[in-house]
């Protein structure tokens, strides 16, 4: 008992404590809080006393920048951590049917660190400038030839500033012998594209397409597939024409008829319909509520406002007070010239239009013959496209300080997948190491309010309390020094006297229906010389009215001797 009212005590001062931390918390911003924010602190700090001396959490692990470095054979890999740009190729080219001042390739590229970077030292590519054409480009190590391998482009793209429109376009450049990296030729565009969108991706955005000789393919986002399909039959536009296509001389005939339903000619209006009825009409059965004040305004002046000191009546023209709801209308039903609601006009039928039935003449929706589709062809194996031999970046956005890092072109999943590893997961390892966990959380949060301690203990006291509480409060048992103090059998002889109480129950229980069965027989005996008793008497009594007749009949003065004399 003494154990609970002390836990009773402790949990009550704390949650007094809690509450009054919480209140100075709210009001902190006033210079009368001085005197509570002391008495708070002294709380506080009975709190800090009590807690761990290790009250802070471990250091977060450092991760360390490596430059990756492909494990495997590649066509190109741009990791840009030579921090220039050699050997990469901006482009001067114009914009065709396009403004001079937009139509220059004049967008800035820079190699800069990742703004707010938890990984030091991992440098990319940055689209510096907004509202400009940019474009630059690099030659493979090697040309890549579509034949029996798949082709396999990752790179990472990070919108440091959100994005509101532009792109992540990613083209390859075809291998010709006049190929210029200053004005080029796309054989495949790798993109991610984003209008009228606004986010900020607190990591790098992972981009891997994956082309298959078998013309499947995949694309994935930060490893997860968010497409893929067969190129032949998923793609739109298809890759290969249709081989007819609509007769773009065809025309329509003028006779053609398309009406699948007409109105029947032959319907007449019945004479009965009145096409002028409203569809509306007052109530004539409604009734002006008493106390409807006919003679008094919905709206009146107001007689508190005044003419503003400014007002110019040669330019304002005639100042009117603001009008009010009357004052009047409040207490009344209502105000003005009271009118009979209106209600559907039961005879309203509108305009008659004559019935629609089946057009006898209907022949389809017309649609232009086809013919024979002049540039048709046939790719079975789309996969197998003209060999590139650089990669490029065109694009126009709206947002500045997209950033690019780890370009890797290559035949082998295992060696993305390694690339990907040492760069975008090291990343990723980095801004995990760097939140920190639900301990960190709760004690930066306590260092930026310290009654939060008290919460943190008052979480943790309660659930306490509340076992002990349920652990304690059974009924006690009585020790065996109490037994002696009284009289009071102890457990062995309150069992005995119990077991012997049970036996004395059964034996008596026993005795009753042996005496019930004896009653029984007894009154079966009883009964049934009752019984034998009765008939002897219903016997005599069959008897006795007979012999009552004969002495009756005797006793007739017809049945009389006549007497002698």
């Amino acid at each position: 008992m003494e154990l609970k009212w002390l836990l009773y005590v402790t949990l009550l001062a704390l949650g007094t404590l809690a509450v009054q931390a919480h209140d100075v918390d709210d009001d902190n911003d006033g210079d009368d809080v001085v005197d509570i924010e002391d008495d708070l602190d002294d709380g506080i700090e009975e709190a800090e006393e009590s807690k761990p001396e290790t009250s802070t959490p471990p250091p977060t692990p450092k991760v360390t920048y490596k430059p990756p470095v492909p494990t495997g054979e590649v066509y190109f890999a741009e990791s840009f951590d030579k921090g220039t740009l050699d050997g990469w190729i901006l482009s001067r080219a114009k914009k065709d049917d396009t403004d001079d001042e937009i139509a220059k390739y004049d967008g800035k590229w820079e190699v800069q660190d990742m703004k707010d970077t938890k990984l030091p030292g991992d440098k990319g590519l940055v689209l510096v400038t907004r509202a400009k054409h940019h474009a630059i480009s690099s030659k493979l190590a090697k040309p890549f030839v579509f034949d029996t391998k798949p082709l396999i482009i990752q790179y990472e793209v990070n919108f440091q500033n959100g994005i509101e429109c532009g792109g992540a376009y990613v083209k390859l450049l075809s291998k010709t012998p006049e190929l210029n990296l200053v004005s080029n030729a796309a054989t495949l565009m790798m993109l991610y594209d984003a209008c009228f969108v606004s986010y900020v991706m607190a990591t790098s955005t992972f981009f891997l397409p994956v082309l298959n000789p078998d013309n499947s393919f995949e694309i994935l986002v930060d490893q997860t597939v968010v497409n893929s399909g067969n190129l032949l039959n998923d793609m739109s536009p298809p890759v290969n024409p249709p081989r007819e296509i609509e007769d773009p001389n065809d025309q329509k005939p003028e006779d053609w008829d398309e009406r699948p339903k007409i109105p029947d000619p032959d319907a007449v209006k019945p004479d009965d319909w009145d096409e002028d009825a409203p569809a509306k009409i007052a109530d004539e059965n409604a009734v002006k509520p008493e106390g409807w004040l006919d003679d008094e305004p919905e709206y009146v002046a107001d007689p508190d406002a005044e003419k503003p000191e400014d007002w110019d009546e040669d330019m304002d023209g005639e100042w009117e007070a603001p009008q009010i709801a009357n004052p009047k209308c409040e207490a009344a039903p209502g105000c003005g010239t009271w009118q009979r609601p209106m209600i559907d006009n039961p005879n309203y039928k509108g305009k008659w239009k004559p019935p629609m039935i089946d057009n006898v003449n209907y022949q389809g929706i017309w649609k232009p013959r086809k013919i024979p589709n002049p540039d048709f062809f046939e790719d079975l194996e789309p996969f197998k496209m003209t060999p590139f031999s650089a990669v490029g970046l065109e694009l126009w956005s709206m947002t500045s300080d997209i950033f690019f890092d780890n370009f890797i072109i290559c035949t082998e999943r295992a060696v993305a997948d390694d690339w990907a590893s040492d760069g975008w997961g090291l990343k990723k390892a980095a801004d995990g190491a760097a939140e920190p966990g639900v301990v960190g959380q709760m004690m930066a949060a306590a260092e930026e309010r310290p009654w939060l301690w008290v919460v943190y203990i008052l979480t943790v006291a309660l659930p306490v309390f509340l076992v002990v509480l349920f652990c304690c409060s059974g009924k006690k048992q009585p020790s065996a020094a109490e037994y002696k103090k009284t009289d009071a059998p102890q457990p062995d002889v309150m069992d005995e006297e119990k077991e012997e109480e049970k036996d004395k129950g059964d034996k008596e229980e026993e005795e009753e229906e042996e005496a019930n069965e004896e009653k029984l027989g007894s009154d079966a005996e009883i009964g049934n010389a009752s019984q034998e008793e009765e008939e002897e008497e219903e016997v005599e009594e069959d008897r006795k009215p007979a012999s009552e007749e004969e002495e009756t009949v005797n006793r007739s003065p017809r049945n009389r001797k006549p007497r002698k004399d």
